[in-house]
This record gives C-alpha cells, structure tokens and sequence, in this order.
C-alpha cells in the first residue's frame, strides 16, 4: 500500500540496529529493512525502489562497500542515494565510500537528529535532481522534435516544388523505413533513416521550375542542371555532428548514385554509397515510378518492380531489391493510405 510517505531502506545485519534507525524514521517515511546485501539488492530492484538506502559496511559475505558498489552498476538502480551508517570512523573507510559513490557518511552510534537532517537533506536533493532530469528530458525531446519537424517541412518544402500535396516525402520515407528494418535491428539507425529521408530532394529548392515542371523530357542542358540537385541539398544541409543531419546530408547527396558508378553527382560505386543513399535510391524510384509526375503517367507497381528487379546490380544495390520485394506487401498499403488524392492530416504523417 502507498501511503504517500517517501521509502528508506535500512541494511544492517544487526536487527537492533535495525530497530533503532526504524524507531528514528518510521514516524515520517516509509521503512523497509535487510539484514544482508543480497536482499537489500532485491529490495532495492524491485519496484516500487526506495528513494534512499542507508547501509552498514561491515557485514558478513557481501559488505556494505560491495553492495555499493553493485547498486551504482545497474542502471535501475545507480541513482538512489546512499548514505553509510557505520562504525568504521577512519577518513580512508570514509573517502572509499564516497570513492564508489555514496552520498553521505554517518558514524555509530547515531544521533537520531543528525539521522533525520541527513536523510531529509539527501532526499530534497535527490527530488531536486529527479525534478531537473525530468525537465532536461522534455526540453531535450522537444529540442528534438523541433529539429525533426525543421527537417520534415524543408523536405516537403522541396516536393511542393513539383508536387502539390508533399505526400512522396512520406510514402518514400516510410518505404525506406521498411528496408532498413531489414536490415538492422538498431532502432535508433532505422529512424535514423526514416527521418532524414524527407530531406533527399532538399536540393531541388535550387532547381529552377521551368525544369522541375516541365513536361516530357529534358535535354541535355536541362539534365545537367537538374543534376546539380544533390549537391545543392548537401550544400543546404551543410555538415555537422548531428547524426540525423549528417545522414541527410548523405542521402540528400547519394540517392541518386547508381551501383555500377554511373550515377550523379560523384559516380560513386557499390558499398562506396552510403547504405543509407542505397535505401533511398530504391525507395525514390519505386514512388517515382508508381505515380504521376508533370513529365509522365503513373507506371503500374507490376511494371515499376519489373524495372528495379532488371536494374538489380546495375543502378540498385542487389541486396536490397529482395528486400523491397518482401516488403511488397507493406510498400502497396502505404502507396494506398497516401495516395495523392488523399487528404490526410500531413500533420501527423511522419
């Protein structure tokens, strides 16, 4: 049962003392008790944990120093304050408790007014610091947020260039994510991917429309400028240490690098192209395939993978194109959900 008060636990392999330290807290926190490091382990990992532990160094099998030692070594455990209670008077037994981490020191026999100040210190200033962690994590997600949704609308911003409602940005996204989920169990890597992906035509902000929309094809002048596109989106993003801007430097730069190195702007070849550009490139060019631009009809999916699966090898990386074929599936039910004549919230698309 809650009961509101905040916990203690108390380690000690002598109940007296025990007793005594209980008898000195129990009228304002909650206590629980241990007469061995093993349990106070158990007690201290299972939920709900206590907020502070009070712990004795000299026990039988596992001392106090060592189950210190364990607390502060798990994660789920690492940041309950410690405080020792001990006999152990000596500066080097006290610099060695603060050495693997404790908070504070309390020597025996206590002085239950110095227990209570001490104990009602460190838990102000555990709660200060659980306060401040929580508010360094929400700025810190909507620092992150804010820079995803940056990245998202600069990549919607590209396609309104030559497509009215953006909704390439999505589909490929999402295709992209599928492939990458393939490939690599690092969920972090696989958003990654996903989300620097609606960057990969940032560069045609510097594309002239005239080009961009122009019906039928380009001649040999308007290619060569078209071709500066991932250039331009790479010079757009510019480099930094950020991992997401640096993979969408890389796929905004890459995505349209060929396997076989006859692809622009660099003529990269193979696993030269970052994996990330690999993806990409198939992703683009199934959406490109299968649906209606200023300069062509919608291919049917049949044709479009007719195509990808010839040019395995030679424009796509081979590995991936299996993997596009598994995930046909999903690829057709997110062709469907945003398809351009759709009107779905963008807001909440990627």
């Amino acid at each position: 049962m809650n009961t509101g008060k905040q916990t203690v636990l108390v380690v000690d392999d002598t109940p007296e003392n025990i007793d005594v330290l209980s008898g000195v807290l129990r009228p304002d926190y909650r206590v629980k008790a241990a007469l061995n490091g093993e349990r106070a382990l158990k007690i201290a990992a299972a939920e709900p944990r206590p907020d502070i532990i009070l712990l004795d160094i000299m026990m039988p099998g596992m001392d106090g120093y060592e189950v210190c030692e364990k607390l502060k070594a798990d994660p789920a455990t690492a940041k309950i304050p410690v405080i020792f209670v001990t006999a152990k008077t000596e500066v080097a037994d006290e610099q060695h408790g603060f050495e693997l981490g404790a908070v504070d020191y309390i020597t025996k026999p206590i002085s239950p007014s110095l227990v209570q100040a001490r104990v009602h210190t460190q838990l102000a200033l555990y709660d200060q610091n659980r306060e401040l962690e929580r508010k360094v994590r929400e700025r810190t997600e909507e620092l992150i947020e804010t820079r995803m949704e940056i990245i998202r609308r600069l990549g919607r911003a590209a396609e309104y260039k030559d497509n009215e409602t953006g909704l390439h940005v999505i589909r490929m996204s999402h295709y992209s994510r599928l492939i990458a989920e393939a490939l690599s169990e690092d969920e972090e890597w696989v958003d990654l991917v996903f989300n620097a992906a609606p960057m990969h035509d940032i560069g045609k902000i510097g594309i002239p429309d005239s080009i961009l929309l122009k019906k039928g094809r380009l001649n040999e002048d308007e290619w060569h400028i078209m071709r500066q596109h991932p250039a331009y989106g790479a010079e757009i993003i510019g480099e930094h240490d950020f991992p997401l801007l640096r993979m969408a430097r890389d796929i905004a730069l890459t995505h349209h690098e060929k396997w076989n190195g006859s692809g622009y702007p660099n003529g990269l070849a193979g696993e030269a192209i970052p994996l990330a550009g690999r993806i990409i490139a198939v992703a683009d060019v199934f959406d490109a395939l299968t649906t209606e631009r200023p300069y062509k009809q919608a291919w049917s999916v049949e044709d479009a993978v007719q195509l990808i699966d010839e040019e395995a090898g030679t424009h796509f990386d081979p590995q991936l194109v299996p993997i596009m074929h598994s995930a046909l599936p999903e690829f057709l039910d997110i062709k469907e959900r945003y398809e351009e004549n759709a009107t779905p919230d963008l807001e909440q698309q990627l």
